[in-house]
């Protein structure tokens, strides 16, 4: 077996952002060398990683130069050149998740056109190459409002999804390849992370619960274990392991779904990495996400996935109004409350909605704790100097 452990092995991270810092604390803690490509001098990774590289995760030459300094590859942000990637997988480079899965997911359209043909349930959609095509079958009345705009590529927390109520919404949408969705009318918005490894074991996290921002379209809680009946959970953890298992996927997956007013449960989308819906495990689950995606990749044993204990995920965005040099308001006064653990991402400059951090709160008791996040909610500011 391959020595990962204070050994010359050297694992590649395309991506220097928040989510590449937490997974940074355990390859510290594993003794890792970790070299990260960051497109930005700043980014939360750059100061903590063993190596750090900047460049444009969308340039061939700049992703395949990387890769060939690495013993294993992995991402913490899906939108990278794939193609490089390809090239590097042939030449004989490990590269989790595979680049055919990040193909799939780069791409919503795609990504929904796989659900479709693996009778894995998703809202009805339509595809289009272009915006006029969309307007053209809406002209024509195959269409009807409500609806689901989504671009196919490049959305990110809330960006690239808008729900269109009528003709002026639809004449605002930007140009580009598309998906038009059914309104699906839902009760909750669930997630489920799978892990699995290259011998095909396999894990699920238990469902958590998503309460979003009405306005940025981002989760602003994540509670878990999700409040809902044990026969919709499970029903949940079924069809996530079904969409890691028809992908052949290696690596962490974090399956984004809708829970239907009949209590259906369809497919939203995926990410092929670690994910906001996953923090909480950082201090209430035996085996945090990180951690998991680490054995997952390195096809180590893959660690426990039961919470110890009920966990609440805040996520800490940049108060509207403020932008420039960033300030944390009442750091200290959530600090006296028991089972709060604030992260910080290491980004310097705030603005509106840009996610600076998380916080964690745990309990035995998930109303208390729910309470409690709604406390640290109202209390705690990230506003600028």
């Amino acid at each position: 077996m391959k020595n990962y452990f204070s050994s010359d092995f050297k694992l590649g991270v395309l991506g220097g952002g928040q989510l590449g810092r937490m997974l940074l604390t355990e390859t510290q803690k594993f003794d890792i060398y970790t070299v990260i490509l960051g497109d930005n001098n700043e980014a939360p990774c750059a100061q903590i990683c063993n190596e750090f590289h900047q460049g444009d995760l969308f340039d061939f030459d700049t992703v395949y130069n990387f890769g060939k300094k690495v013993d294993v590859l992995t991402i913490e942000i899906e939108n990278v050149n794939i193609d490089a990637l390809d090239k590097l997988e042939a030449e004989g480079l490990t590269i989790f998740p595979k680049p055919a899965n990040l193909r799939i997911i780069q791409n919503k359209a795609r990504q929904k056109t796989f659900y479709k043909k693996n009778q894995i349930p998703t809202a009805d959609f339509s595809r289009f190459a272009f915006v006029d095509e969309l307007k053209k079958v809406y002209e024509n009345k195959l269409i009807e409002f409500p609806f689901v705009w989504k671009a196919a590529q490049f959305g990110y927390d809330g960006t690239g999804v808008k729900v269109v109520r009528n003709s002026d919404d639809l004449q605002s949408l930007p140009e580009g390849e598309c998906i038009a969705e059914k309104l699906v009318p839902f009760k909750n918005e669930l997630a489920v992370i799978v892990a699995r490894n290259s011998d095909g074991d396999i894990k699920t996290y238990p469902v958590v619960e998503m309460e979003f921002h009405p306005e940025a379209n981002q989760v602003e809680y994540v509670i878990c274990p999700a409040r809902i009946d044990e026969s919709v959970a499970k029903k949940a953890q079924e069809i996530a392991l079904k969409v890691a298992k028809t992908l052949d996927f290696v690596g962490l997956l974090a399956v984004e779904m809708f829970q239907t007013s009949t209590d259906e449960i369809l497919v939203n989308e995926v990410a092929p990495r670690t994910h906001n819906s996953g923090h909480y495990s950082i201090e209430a689950s035996y085996t945090n996400q990180f951690e998991q995606h680490l054995r997952s990749i390195l096809n180590l044993p893959l660690g426990n996935t039961d919470s110890k204990v009920a966990g609440i995920m805040v996520n800490l965005v940049g108060e509207e109004g403020y932008t420039g040099d960033v300030v944390y308001e009442n750091m200290n006064t959530i600090l006296k409350i028991d089972g709060v653990t604030p992260h910080i991402y290491g980004k310097k400059t705030t603005k509106p909605f840009r996610k600076m951090g998380h916080v964690t709160i745990v309990n035995e008791d998930i109303d208390i704790a729910r309470q409690v996040a709604q406390q640290v909610k109202e209390t705690i500011r990230v506003i600028s100097k």
